[in-house]
């Protein structure tokens, strides 16, 4: 089953991916990948990224750094696998000037993505906002939506995170 978490930022969604993610390990599932996409471009996601890899640390998780190339990581993780989140993922896609491999970065990501038995993706809902006022802004937004669109399309299961409670879309 495809899960997709979306929602606001700090609205609870890779916590409730996590929780998700812990009970197949304590159902005696197979091994969970833990796909993270942010980079360390800056000292403030540098700590981020630590404090997070830090919280996992215990989980056993299999973690697999991809700032890219979602679906080269979905094909290394076995088991089942938490991809934490498409709003870094689209962010490194212009950070890294690919833009105009979006379409066939997304295509790829949602093929390989079809042939996991479980897997939960994290993203946010840019469609609760107001437009933003520069040109970057309003691309990385359209980009992000589309990819969790498709993403959502995709998906068995939807839930949109509010105040930390999950609501059941799809």
């Amino acid at each position: 089953m495809i899960t997709l978490i979306t929602g606001g930022v700090k609205s609870g969604k890779s916590k409730r991916a996590l929780d998700l993610a812990l009970r197949w390990k304590s159902d005696g599932g197979p091994p969970v990948s833990f796909i993270a996409t942010a980079e360390a471009l800056d000292g403030e996601m540098k700590v981020r990224i630590e404090r997070h890899k830090a919280e996992r640390a215990g989980y056993g998780f299999n973690t697999i750094e991809e700032p890219l190339d979602l679906s080269a990581a979905l094909s290394r993780g076995s088991g089942h696998v938490l991809v934490d989140c498409l709003t870094m993922w689209v962010n490194n896609i212009i950070y890294h000037k690919r833009e105009a491999d979006f379409e066939r970065m997304l295509e790829s990501f949602i093929k390989e993505l079809s042939g996991k038995r479980e897997a939960l993706i994290v993203s946010n809902e840019t469609g609760l906002g107001n437009i933003p006022a520069d040109e970057l802004t309003r691309r990385y937004n359209l980009l992000l939506a589309e990819a969790t669109r498709r993403t959502a399309a995709a998906a068995d299961r939807v839930e949109l995170m509010v105040a930390g409670l999950p609501l059941t879309v799809k």
